[in-house]
């Protein structure tokens, strides 16, 4: 055997052995770069807001539904008649429970439970606008960012001019709502007392709605004094 035949041999093993050090140094910077990517990728999703997929899910709905309303509005369509021959009667029943359950009608319980209700519905559209701004606030004031009973805030939040404009907007909204829809009913002195209170008075224009007609002459015999 010549003297060339293990040489050449232990010059292939190296070569081999450098080739695989080479390729797991490759894939050691793969996974080093990906794993930072990874790492980048959880630190802005945990930057986002708490709903942000089911806001984008939203946004995506919203573009969506406008583009096939625009196609439907250029082939002279008419879009929601279409979309509610897609919609099975057992995903429109659906749709009723959810709707019903988002917003169900409480009615009026007592003014704790009234004023309550308006104050979720005033603040649920007052979200904060800047997010950076709202987590650099958030990690300086630390507990005293969600103020409890115990809290002394007084000094640590400064009034943005921004901010104070909203809330001068959101008053002047509540009060041209309630000079639109509160409104004194004029006394009529003429109109027959048939009421106790007021709440008896509208039961009384209820009745006489629905049933005026039917009892009309029964209401006239006892006026006269003629009924059996």
């Amino acid at each position: 055997m010549s003297s060339d035949g293990p040489q050449k041999s232990f010059v292939e093993q190296q070569a081999d052995r450098m080739k695989r050090l080479r390729e797991l140094h490759r894939m050691r910077n793969e996974a080093r770069a990906h794993n930072h990517q990874e790492v980048v990728a959880e630190d802005s999703r945990n930057k986002l807001p708490v709903n942000w997929e089911a806001r984008k899910r939203k946004a995506e709905w919203i573009l969506n539904d406008q583009k096939e309303r625009e196609e439907a509005a250029q082939n002279g369509e008419d879009y929601d008649r279409k979309k509610l021959l897609n919609v099975t009667a057992v995903e429109a029943e659906c749709l009723e429970k959810k709707k019903k359950k988002k917003n169900p009608d409480q009615g009026f319980s007592d003014f704790e439970a009234a004023t309550f209700r308006q104050y979720n519905r005033l603040v649920k559209g007052m979200g904060p606008k800047d997010m950076e701004r709202y987590e650099e606030q958030k990690e300086k004031y630390g507990d005293a960012f969600y103020a409890g009973s115990n809290t002394i805030v007084h000094g640590l939040h400064e009034d943005r001019s921004e901010a104070i404009d909203n809330l001068v907007k959101s008053v002047e909204d509540q009060i041209s709502k309630r000079n639109k829809y509160s409104r004194r009913r004029m006394h009529n002195d003429d109109a027959d007392i048939d009421y106790i209170n007021e709440r008896n008075a509208k039961f009384n224009k209820k009745l006489e709605r629905f049933y005026g007609e039917h009892t009309a002459e029964i209401k006239q015999n006892l006026e006269r004094g003629t009924a059996v």
